[in-house]
C-alpha cells in the first residue's frame, strides 16, 4: 500500500512539473483538437466507396503535430503522458455532453424548424454512442503510443538535428500512427457496427492516413520553428532537472 502511494505521488509530481514545463497553449490546443476531432467525426466530409473522411480529419492532424513537437523537446514518455491526460479530459467532456443531452430542454435549432426530430438528432450527436467513444478512445490511445515510441526511436538514430531529421521522424511516425488509429477505429466501429468489408477498412485507413500525413507535411515547418524557439529559450528546463534528480 505504501509502495503504491509512493508511486502515485511520484507520478503526480512528474505530471505537475511536466505540465508546468510545456507551454499551456500547446497543451490546450492538443486537448481542444482531440475534443473537436471526436465531436466533428459525426459529420461526413467525403464519402465514396473506398474513401471516407469525416470532419474530425480537420483536427486530427493537429493532435499528431502537437505530439511530435512535445516528443522532440521532452521525449516519447512525456508525449504519451500528455496524450493520456488529453484522453481522460476528452472522456470527461464526452460524459458531460452525454448527460446534458438527456436534459429536457430544446436546442436553439429546434425553434427555427419546430421539428422535434432536429432536437433528437442534436442530442444524439452530442450524446454520442458508446461504441464510437470506445473505438475512438482505443484508437487514439494505441496510436499515440505508437507515434511517440516510433518518433523517439527514429530521433535517437539520427545524428543530425535540423529540419530534415525533425521532418523524417515526424512524417514516418505520423503516417504509421495515423494508419494504426484508422485501422483500430475502422475495425472496432465501422467493421463491427456498420458492416464494412476488410477491403474498405484497409483502403480507407491507408487513404485517410495519407491525407492526414499531407497536413503534417504542410504544417511541419511551423512545428519545427516552435521547437527551435523552445530549445533556444530553454523552455521546459525544470522538467529535465527533475528527471536528472530522479536518476541520481
Amino acid at each position: 500500500m505504501k509502495r503504491n502511494f509512493s508511486f502515485l505521488k511520484n507520478l503526480l509530481d512528474d505530471y505537475k512539473i511536466l505540465l508546468r514545463s510545456i507551454p499551456s497553449v500547446t497543451v490546450s490546443v492538443f486537448i481542444l483538437s482531440l475534443v473537436c476531432a471526436n465531436l466533428m467525426a459525426n459529420k461526413e466530409l467525403v464519402n465514396f466507396r473506398f474513401l471516407a473522411l469525416d470532419c474530425g480529419f480537420v483536427f486530427s492532424w493537429i493532435m499528431f503535430l502537437c505530439m511530435d513537437v512535445i516528443c522532440k523537446r521532452w521525449g516519447a514518455v512525456a508525449s504519451i503522458k500528455v496524450s493520456v491526460l488529453s484522453l481522460l479530459i476528452n472522456l470527461v467532456v464526452c460524459a458531460i455532453f452525454a448527460l446534458l443531452s438527456l436534459s429536457p430542454g430544446m436546442w436553439g435549432a429546434f425553434y427555427d424548424s419546430e421539428n422535434k426530430l432536429v432536437n433528437d438528432a442534436l442530442n444524439a450527436t452530442f450524446g454520442g454512442s458508446w461504441y464510437v467513444v470506445l473505438g475512438s478512445s482505443l484508437a487514439f490511445l494505441v496510436s499515440s503510443v505508437v507515434n511517440a515510441v516510433l518518433n523517439g526511436a527514429i530521433g535517437k538514430s539520427l545524428s543530425k538535428n535540423g529540419f530534415g531529421s525533425f521532418a523524417l521522424r515526424s512524417y514516418v511516425s505520423t503516417f504509421v500512427a495515423q494508419l494504426v488509429d484508422n485501422l483500430v477505429f475502422a475495425t472496432v466501429v465501422s467493421k463491427i457496427f456498420f458492416g464494412w468489408t476488410w477491403t474498405q477498412v484497409a483502403i480507407c485507413s491507408v487513404i485517410g492516413a495519407f491525407f492526414e500525413l499531407l497536413c503534417e507535411v504542410i504544417f511541419s515547418g511551423i512545428g519545427y520553428k516552435i521547437v527551435c524557439g523552445w530549445e533556444k529559450e530553454n523552455v521546459g528546463i525544470d522538467y529535465f532537472d527533475f528527471l536528472e534528480k530522479k536518476r541520481a
